[in-house]
């Protein structure tokens, strides 16, 4: 009897923490169009400063460039993210002789590092063909700037690196099911 108290309650706590596992973390976040927005929000006693503003808008401008999805046309990337939201990517070194187009950086996250530490978090925000505004990865969707409200914290995660890489064909976008398809899409703001 006691043998099988002892089995029930580890089954028990495995359970809790499995549950526990299950539920991702919250994290305070808002979205902006640009860092003078981000800057007027900014409260030094509020959870992000100016200087936070700074360094975030710093750091999405620099994943941007890095996670971005590039296409190799205009017209595709457009039918992806919307009439005039791309633009040319002059960093792309392609040796077939093609441009290659991305999204133009339409603004940007703010997140509160887990733990917080006065640490925050940046993501890069992109326009969506539908309407809204997505992460590089499509993976999470915000309706739109100047809003804020909790996020999970993986809408902070670092999108694949494709700077560099050959930009996506209609067929692969095809493929995909469009941007943002093959990632698990989470709602944001209001």
């Amino acid at each position: 009897m006691k043998r099988s108290h002892h089995v029930a309650l580890a089954l028990l706590g495995a359970a809790a923490f499995g549950v526990a596992a299950c539920t991702e973390e919250k994290t305070e976040a808002s979205a902006f169009p640009d860092k003078a927005s981000c800057l007027a929000a900014a409260k030094p006693d509020g959870w992000f400063t100016a200087a936070d503003c700074d360094t975030a808008f710093a750091e999405a401008q620099k994943l941007h460039e890095e996670t971005a999805p590039r296409y190799e046309s205009r017209e595709l990337c457009e039918a992806e993210h919307g009439a005039g939201a791309c633009g040319s990517d002059a960093t792309a070194n392609n040796s077939g002789g093609g441009s290659v187009f991305m999204p133009l950086l339409m603004g940007y996250m703010i997140g509160q590092a887990l733990g917080g530490g006065g640490r925050v978090m940046a993501q890069p925000v992109v326009r969506s063909a539908g309407g809204g505004f997505a992460t590089p990865d499509g993976g999470t969707r915000i309706s739109n700037l100047n809003s804020g409200g909790k996020i999970s914290a993986s809408a902070f995660n670092k999108a694949p690196v494709t700077k560099g890489l050959a930009p996506m064909t209609k067929t692969q976008v095809q493929s995909r099911g469009g941007f943002g398809q093959s990632a698990t899409s989470r709602g944001v703001g209001g």
